[in-house]
């Protein structure tokens, strides 16, 4: 039937023959693309911005709730870099537990994240220049090459972008140690710069910003003669906005850990994936949350948080303690923290596109991979051209946004699927339905005659097995519907969240309802067994941790402006045309319908073979 095509899955435990990509990247490799992509120039601007306008000095409480529900995810990838080295990330690791069309889905919206990410940067890279040197190019462009379409068009066609992306774009296509090296190299300067920052900030710091009260709030207001600059000073203390602020700046510093998730594209190119891929995204969101923590203490604490210079706080800080000259270290820092977050946004987007084309989801000329460079040199190409293109003409404004949604379906998507998998009986074959792997393996192999004793053993066998299979299919079902009550949840927190908490009768019984029966769902799960295979990491905590990763997205995604999702749905019509299109027809999981050819054949890999150009 056509409809069982959308949810054919990649077997779990296929061993791909050589893909052609050149497995050379180490632990500290990884740990240097994920800290590079994760901690990009927001951290020099992010936290003046949520202190003085959102939190105050409780930004440092944001940053750990955020680092902590970041973490949740970061978990869920690491045990599938440890289950399924290869590449392909988020869209990999739903292909092989929801299926085809989800798999395509989660794809084609990481296509779409990391090409407005790469592009954005690189304008915000421009632009950071431009303003280092006197705004010159800008003044310059504009005047002679002012494109007059607005919320289409950028003001002026951004050559310095274009060209920059183009750089990068033949840096990846050399080679992915070759990349991996100035990653190191900018990520190394940035967080160098950075403790810098942090050292400066406790040495001229002081703690009575942390605490301040209306007497310096009057003596503020006294000397700048005006209120205007200022804005809602808040109530003082160090939780100035109260616990509302606490949330509001939490959600905007949770999107300041996004890219850790670029470790789990590198699958084919790690030397030893199943370690070194959980090791580093532990280790990345670790680092990214010490320098966050520390810049935004330092910053507080030089200055009190409704002083702070929202568009460059960081400079400003340093001119306000008598360090004018560090400055330019903080520019120098914001440069290269841009370069290394460029660098991170480009290696993902080549490794999915490469992935889906090999899978023969996207065109499959785009899976061809370099004899001498081993990288898929197609997919970079393309994609730059794409990123170079959109960052030389276009207004990324309105388009940041998308970016957030397909992160967090990404991180929804890998922690449903680690639910799911680690309570499936047998993933090693994939019939269409991971909890019929287990019985499809069973009626396959013949049956000798058995006597007395072995008898009664193959009895029990067969109903173990069969236990297990009724398990994961419990577990299936449960997390599916589970998903649904916590989006339901998450509506009416972000919708009719007034009424709830003014004791509404409907929406407090609707609540409390949801919530009895997600808890008797949840405990239903983990009272299944899990599949016992020995993994180097594992999410601890099972179910909650997962769930909890899948409620905070969810939570986050609806928050979203209806623009945002409008634009969503457009994307999403074009992937569903090359899909129907061109991917159902030329997927090879359509072999996995088919017996194979000899038992040394696993479904669906005869035909997974690099083309090399």
């Amino acid at each position: 039937m056509q409809w069982q095509k959308l949810i054919r899955r990649r077997p779990l435990g296929t061993n791909k023959t050589k893909s052609g990509l050149a497995s050379c990247l180490t632990t500290l490799d990884l740990v240097a693309l994920g800290v590079g992509s994760t901690l990009g120039a927001g951290v020099y601007v992010l936290a003046g911005e949520v202190a003085r306008e959102i939190a105050g000095p409780a930004i440092v409480i944001g940053f750990l709730v955020a680092a902590l529900c970041t973490m949740l995810a970061g978990f869920c990838f690491a045990e599938f870099g440890a289950r399924v080295p290869c590449s392909g990330s988020a869209y990999l690791y739903s292909y092989v537990t929801v299926g085809e069309l989800w798999a395509f889905v989660t794809g084609w919206n990481l296509i779409l994240s990391h090409i407005i990410g790469t592009a954005s940067v690189a304008r915000a890279w421009s632009a950071t220049f431009d303003g280092l040197i006197g705004n010159h190019i800008s003044q310059a462009l504009q005047g002679r090459l002012s494109l007059n379409v607005p919320h289409f068009l950028a003001k002026y066609p951004d050559f310095f972008a274009l060209s920059l992306v183009l750089l990068l774009t033949g840096l990846l296509a050399l080679g992915a140690s070759e990349s991996a090296m100035v990653t190191k190299v900018f990520t190394g300067v940035n967080l160098l710069i950075l403790s810098f920052i942090i050292l400066s900030g406790f040495i001229k710091g002081d703690l009575h910003n942390w605490k301040l009260g209306e007497l310096d709030y009057n003596q503020s207001l006294t000397g700048l003669n005006t209120t205007s600059s200022l804005g809602p000073l808040g109530s003082g203390g160090f939780v100035p906005f109260g616990f509302d602020g606490i949330l509001r700046g939490t959600a905007t510093c949770f999107f300041a850990f996004v890219g850790f998730d670029c470790i789990a594209t590198t699958g084919e190119e790690a030397r030893n994936p199943h370690r070194s891929i959980p090791v580093s995204i532990v280790l990345s969101i670790f680092i990214c949350f010490l320098m966050y923590f520390g810049v935004s203490s330092a910053l507080t604490l030089m200055m009190p948080y409704y002083q702070i210079y929202s568009e460059s706080p960081l400079p400003d800080a340093f001119l306000r303690i008598g360090w004018a000259p560090a400055r330019y270290v903080v520019a120098i820092g914001s440069l290269c923290a841009l370069s290394s977050s460029l660098l991170g946004a480009m290696f993902p987007l080549t490794r999915v596109i490469y992935s889906m084309a090999e899978d023969g989801l996207l065109f499959r000329g785009l899976a061809r991979i370099h004899a001498r460079t081993q990288t898929p040199v197609m997919a970079t190409l393309v994609s730059g051209i794409i990123a170079a293109l959109m960052a030389f003409l276009f207004e990324l404004s309105d388009l940041v946004d998308l970016t957030s949604i397909g992160t967090l379906l990404s991180y929804s998507m890998v922690a449903f699927s680690v639910l799911v998998l680690r309570y499936q009986p047998d993933h090693k074959v994939s019939k269409g339905d991971p909890v019929a792997a287990g019985m499809f393996e069973m009626s396959s192999v013949p049956k000798p005659l058995e006597s007395g004793a072995e008898t009664e053993r193959s009895r029990s066998c067969s109903t173990n097995i069969v236990c297990v299979l009724k398990s994961g299919h419990i577990v299936y079902i449960s997390a599916s519907v589970l998903v649904i009550l916590l989006m339901v949840l998450c509506l009416i927190l972000t919708q009719w969240l007034g009424r709830l908490l003014s004791g509404d009768p409907v929406y407090t019984t609707v609540t409390v309802l949801l919530l009895v029966v997600i808890t008797g769902l949840t405990v239903i799960i983990g009272r299944q067994p899990q599949d016992p295979t020995a993994l180097y990491f594992k999410v601890p905590a099972l179910p909650v941790l997962p769930l909890v990763s899948i409620f905070t997205n969810v939570y986050l995604m609806m928050q979203l402006t209806s623009g945002t999702w409008a634009r969503f749905g457009v994307w999403m019509m074009i992937g569903f045309v090359i899909y129907f299109g061109y991917g159902i027809r030329h997927s090879l999981e359509k072999s996995s319908q088919q017996p194979p050819t000899s038992s040394s054949q696993t479904i669906g890999e005869k035909n997974r073979k690099a083309e090399l150009v």
